[in-house]
């Protein structure tokens, strides 16, 4: 009688610690396909598709944190270039003037207006001067808020007779704002001021 109450408490045991170590495999295998289904719906989600000439390219998203310096560096440029580069073409001048700055506050008004006043657009116009901008590097400082930058660059100023390569180097602060169709980054450069602007060379054309 004792014998077969032992060996009915020893398969109890023996069951019950079957169970136990079968539910735990069944939660760990549970826990680990739930862990990489979210990682796959994360992927998933990461994905964009990009319309392009009638064909769907498939892209990823990434956080912004990501890609502030990137997104930062071609704010400055974008504004460098619609700013600087100019055509003797009144409403090419306006029209790029007016994309700069909407990514800039009044500290670029301000120099637009001061070249406007001292009738420099004008003399481009009246001169048939072409002006483009080379990108030399951009430094930003990303580490505090507002970001600041430097833009080293240079100016090509082709003159009917002449072709004059200038120095041009910069600097401000962006800080962050909504982004829009007109300020797709969603910065905003403030206290924006030229630091050199110099003649490097001139030559016959």
């Amino acid at each position: 009688m004792f014998s077969k109450t032992k060996n009915i408490d020893t398969a109890f045991r023996q069951t019950r610690s079957f169970f136990i170590i079968a539910l735990g495999i069944v939660l760990a295998l549970g826990a680990y396909w739930s862990f990489t289904c979210y990682r796959i719906v994360t992927k998933a989600q990461s994905r964009i598709y990009v319309l392009a000439n009638g064909k769907a390219l498939e892209a990823y998203g990434a956080e912004r944190k990501d890609n502030i310096p990137v997104e930062a560096r071609d704010h400055i440029r974008s504004f460098h270039q619609f700013f600087f580069s100019l055509a003797p073409d009144e409403k090419a001048i306006v029209a790029g003037v007016t994309k700069a700055l909407y990514l800039a506050d009044e500290s670029a008004k301000k120099q637009y207006d001061n070249l406007k006043e001292g009738n420099y657009y004008s003399s481009v116009i009246s001169g048939n001067v072409s002006q483009s901008v080379l990108v030399d590097s951009i430094s930003v400082n990303t580490d505090s808020y507002p970001f600041a930058f430097r833009f080293y660059g240079k100016q090509e100023i082709i003159r009917p007779s002449t072709t004059t390569l200038r120095s041009l180097i910069t600097e401000g602060y962006l800080r962050n704002v909504t982004r829009s169709d007109n300020n797709p980054h969603g910065f905003l450069i403030e206290k924006w001021h030229t630091l050199e602007n110099k003649d490097l060379t001139t030559q016959s054309r």
